[in-house]
This record gives C-alpha cells, structure tokens and sequence, in this order.
C-alpha cells in the first residue's frame, strides 16, 4: 500500500466532491435512526403515563413530566438514540428496565426532598411500570424491524475492508452470514492481497490511494480496518481520510483473540492505555457462578422431576435399561467425568462400530451421526427439543459440569481436537456447561469446531453472570422454536399417511 491521496474526478478534487455526498448519507441515516428511536419512545412513554393518569391515583401532571425526562434522559446516557452497528434485543431490554427504574427512584428522591406528599413511593409505582412495559415493547417492535429490514438489504451500512487477508476475509466471512449487523461488506481494499484478487466472492478493489474513487462508485458508508502489509502510518492517513469523507470507520485489534469487553482506558498523553479485565476462572466471582448453579440446578430438577419421570418411563417402555446413556468427557483443566443423557438411539452393530468415522474439522461422524439414524421415535423428539439433556442437572449438582459454559466432548476426540484446532484447548479453563455461547449462536451439529472454540474462548473472555442468564433466555427460546415446530409434525405426518390411505385404496380399486 501507498499514501492515501485524493483523486481527481471530473476535472475537480474528490477532497471537496465526496465529503458533502458521504457524509449527509451517514448523517442523514444516523439522524433517521436517532428520530425513530427517540420518537418510539416519547409516544410509548406518553401512552403509559396517559394510561396510569386514567386507572390510578396518578402522581401530579408536573411530576411525571420530570419521570418521564429522566427516563428519557438515562435512555440517551446508555447510548439508546445512538445508531447501533449490532442490535442486541436482550441488552436493549437490560438498558431500558435499568433507565426506568433509575428515573423512578430519582423521581422518589426529588419529590421527598421538594414536597411534602405522603405517598410518593406508591404514586411511582404505577408510572415507572407501565412506562418499562411499553418502552420496551415500543423498542422490541423497533429492533425487530431494523433486523427483518437488514435481513432484506433494505438497512443497513455498504462496508469496505482494509486487509484482504486471513483476518479480513474472516471479517467478510462473518458479516456475510449477519446480515443483522447491518455491515454488508462491499469488497477489500489491499495493495498487496495475501489470496490474491478476490476473497469469499468479494473483490479486491484496489489500494489505499484509491479511497476516494472506491467510496465514491461503490457508495461506501463504513471502513473496517484489519491487518495488511501497509506501514502503521498509512493507515492512519486512510482513517484521516474516512474522517474527511463522513464515513463511519471500524477497527480490528491487532490482539483480538485475547481481547475482552471488559477494560479501563488509561489516557498517558495522546497514547491510550487499555487496561484488560479478563475474568479469571478461579476468581471469587466464579464461585458466585458454582454456587447458583448448583442451587439453579437443585430448583430445576424440583420443578422438573415429574418431565423427568415421564420421560425416563419413556425411555424404559422403548429401551430398557439404563435409562441414563453415560459419555466420558473432558471437563475444567482436563478432568474426566461421566456426563448423563437420556438414550435416545438403540445400540450399534459391530458392523457399524467398525466403520465409525470421525471428521476432526467438524467433530461429526460420532456414534449419533454417522450416516445411520437409530434415534426412537421418543429419542428423536428428546434431541430436537434438548430434553435429552435433562439429567446433567446432577452433573452440575454434583460441580461437575455448569449450567453455562463451552460444551464438553469426548475424551478421544479432545486429543485430536488440541492438535487440529486453534485454542480449543483453551476451553477446558472452565467448567464445561449444559448450554453454551456457541450452541446459541448457532455453532451446533455439522459446525466448524474452529468456529465453535472461538465462540467458546470469547465467552470466557467476556463472561459475566448478565452473560450467562443472557444465553440461557437464549437457550429457552431455542427450546420452544423446536418445540413449536415439533407441534406441527404430527399434523403432516397425519396428512402423509392419509395420502397413502388414498393411494392405497385407489391401487386396489384400479386392480
């Protein structure tokens, strides 16, 4: 790569042609969103605060002028009227109960200290309720939107990225398959391409010094800078340039495999020292983790035991005995241990245990995927809605296993694995879990296992319990999609075997 210089078009300078074009598109979609959002949530709150003035001792008209502010106003300071690159239902969720319930209890406090009215605290409950209830469908609805939008092509960013190397075609590779972060990669921007000329179907569109006329017949939006063979100081003059241009700029630490959303930013000068926060297994607050997982289990299996032994009476009417199907997996810092399951296949042949074969990019070919299904019919609906996974409760009342971590496998495939996967020996810094960072993004079955350690290793660089009780609303979800879609398996099953009712009585009716 060389310098980045503005190029001539049109007998003009692009230096004053592209800034007022780029930046009023980004200006004028970064205020779309703001008005929206901002819109959304003065018409719901007004709706509620309506809604409580008609069917409760409403608090005085001034005073829910000021709660609503508030609202409003820790609304803006968590960043909610600031156009998101990804759109996270479950923390938008997080930020709005959290900005209403800190309005309501600045609204008790001023009240206290201005009036002399007996009932604040009871004249606040109602407004700051219905006003969390109908932000937050107002912004569920808004979000929604945005996503089916995005998914469309109809929102979102065109993206150009810096490094059509391995990182940068990675970058491609993953916004390619979210469209709902709403980044839609364009093509690369590389002097010296590491694969050549196009990477993941995208084309190398040229150098650095052919910013301008790039931005300008591509209608760039964002640049995602990543790794390249450019010196460090033309990259700079390139984020000069998008900064001239309007365009929002993202970029790719060069440490981003240990990176972590937890850090403090030390400012030393013009040199920003980022102080990394990395959770530690053995921490204190991983004990916190153990201690509700074994009492999150303890409940669980309570309010479950009567699922548990219907379907362990499933299991015995159709299997025998065990009930339990018990692997050896490899858990925190390599222990073995024996992980419980309900059976759900019927036993192999010699013959198919001879032609077991396993892939070790993918982790497939097991003894349960190898080209032979010997699932029951009970099993099969175990492993579509995860029931089958009921009984590592005990794995986790034991401290074994937790409800939340990277999942365990097998310890003849973990040998295999250490060798032929980047980091995924680094999973095993945690107790292995029920459901997992990866299995709710998606990362299940026939997936890379190169995928499914980096998804595992972020969450251990980033986990928290708001992390964990985040994947397991996930994980529920997930359970009853599966569920509802098993509901309608029994309705086409019936279709189906009506269908050959007919045929069969119109063959014997022909002969």
């Amino acid at each position: 790569m060389g310098t980045v210089e503005p190029q001539q078009a049109n007998g003009g300078s692009l230096a004053t042609a592209l800034p007022g074009v780029q930046s009023g598109r980004r200006a004028r979609r970064q205020a779309s969103w703001r008005r929206i959002s901002f819109a959304t949530d003065v018409v719901t709150l007004a709706l509620a605060l309506f809604l409580d003035h008609l069917t409760s001792a409403a608090m005085p008209v001034a005073w829910t002028f000021v709660f609503a502010a508030l609202v409003v106003g820790m609304l803006a300071s968590k960043g909610m009227y600031r156009p998101p690159i990804d759109l996270r239902m479950l923390d938008a969720i997080r930020s709005i109960v959290s900005a209403a319930a800190i309005a309501a209890a600045l609204t008790i406090a001023l009240r206290a200290v201005f009036t002399d009215a007996s009932a604040v605290a009871g004249e606040t409950i109602g407004p700051w309720l219905l006003s969390t209830a109908f932000v937050l469908a107002g912004r569920v609805w808004l979000i929604s939107s945005e996503r089916r939008a995005r998914r469309k092509g109809e929102a979102g960013q065109r993206a150009l990225i810096v490094g059509a190397g391995n990182v940068g075609r990675l970058i491609a590779k993953r916004l390619l398959e979210r469209p709902e972060v709403g980044l839609t990669p364009i093509g690369f921007l590389d002097e010296e391409p590491l694969h050549g000329g196009e990477a993941n179907g995208l084309p190398v569109l040229g150098a650095s010094w052919d910013l301008d006329p790039i931005v300008r017949d591509n209608r760039i939006d964002h640049v995602i800078v990543t790794f390249s063979s450019a010196p460090e100081e033309v990259h700079l003059r390139l984020l000069k340039r998008c900064d001239q241009l309007g365009l929002a700029t993202s970029l790719v630490p060069r440490l981003y495999e240990k990176s972590t959303e937890h850090v403090t930013v030390v400012p030393l000068g013009g040199v920003p020292l980022i102080a990394r926060h990395s959770p530690n297994p053995r921490s204190w607050q991983f004990a916190v983790k153990h201690g509700l997982d074994r009492a999150g289990a303890a409940l669980a299996l309570l309010v479950l035991a009567p699922l548990m032994g219907a379907l362990a009476l499933g299991v015995w009417a159709t299997l025998g005995r065990p009930i339990f199907y018990r692997a050896e997996r490899v858990g925190r810092d390599g222990r073995r241990f024996d992980m419980l399951k309900f059976r759900t296949m019927l036993p192999m042949t010699e013959e198919e245990l001879t032609n077991l074969v396993i892939d070790p990019e993918t982790g497939t070919g097991g003894v349960g995927n190898n080209g032979v299904d010997r699932r029951t019919r009970l099993g099969a609906l175990m492993r579509r809605t995860s029931l089958d996974e009921l009984p590592q409760l005990f794995n986790v009342l034991t401290g074994e296993m937790s409800l939340v971590g990277p999942r365990p496998e097998r310890t003849e495939y973990v040998e295999v694995y250490e060798k032929k996967v980047p980091r995924y020996a680094e999973r095993h810094r945690v107790k292995q879990g029920i459901t997992g960072w990866a299995q709710v993004s998606g990362l299940r079955g026939t997936t890379s296992l190169a995928d499914r350690a980096e998804w595992d290793n972020y969450y251990i660089e980033n986990w928290s319990l708001w992390l964990d009780f985040k994947i397991m609303l996930m994980t529920l979800a997930a359970v009853v999609r599966s569920a509802e879609a098993e509901s309608s398996a029994p309705a086409a099953a019936h279709r189906a075997k009506m269908i050959r009712r007919v045929r069969g009585s119109q063959a014997d009716g022909s002969s």
